[in-house]
């Protein structure tokens, strides 16, 4: 385990598209990437698997989870964040939703430390929902403070 990782199984799961920061045919940035950091490699690509299939219809934003440790474990890893953050850049923003406490942590780090790329947000939202309307959003052609601010509007879905 290195310094940047917290817990110990998983590997990130990620969703198929290229790493440019903007459009190859240069159009100008493409859609908001969303990163879903779980401390669990299987949470994390579940959830980007159903947010993407809720938001199927039409291209789907760049998704990648960002889950586990670098050798399978449970917990955080700041350089799979890393990883998954560049691999959806597509130069709109990226909205990182996180599961538990050092998840939280290990992506306020990087984002004090200026190690994700410009326009990287810690979304406050629930993980499933958020996730959820975070792609639905995205994949619609949101800015970044729209997909943020319909992921944190999953806190008010009641269930009762």
């Amino acid at each position: 385990m290195t310094g940047r990782e917290a817990g110990g199984p998983g590997a990130r799961g990620s969703e198929a598209g290229g790493s440019a920061a903007a459009d190859p045919a240069g159009a100008g940035p493409g859609p908001v990437g969303i990163v879903l950091v779980s401390h669990s490699a299987a949470v994390a690509a579940s959830v980007a698997d159903l947010a993407r299939g809720l938001a199927a219809g039409g291209p789907v934003a760049p998704v990648a989870a960002a889950g586990g440790t670098a050798d399978g474990g449970l917990g955080t890893s700041a350089e799979l964040i890393l990883a998954a953050a560049r691999e959806v850049d597509r130069g709109a923003g990226i909205a990182l939703l996180v599961d538990l406490g050092s998840a939280v942590l290990t992506v306020k780090a990087l984002l004090e430390d200026d190690e994700l790329p410009p326009g990287a947000r810690l979304v406050d939202a629930p993980f499933v929902e958020g996730a959820t309307a975070a792609v639905v959003a995205a994949s619609a052609g949101a800015s970044l403070e729209a997909v943020a601010s319909a992921a944190g509007e999953a806190y008010s879905y009641r269930k009762n």
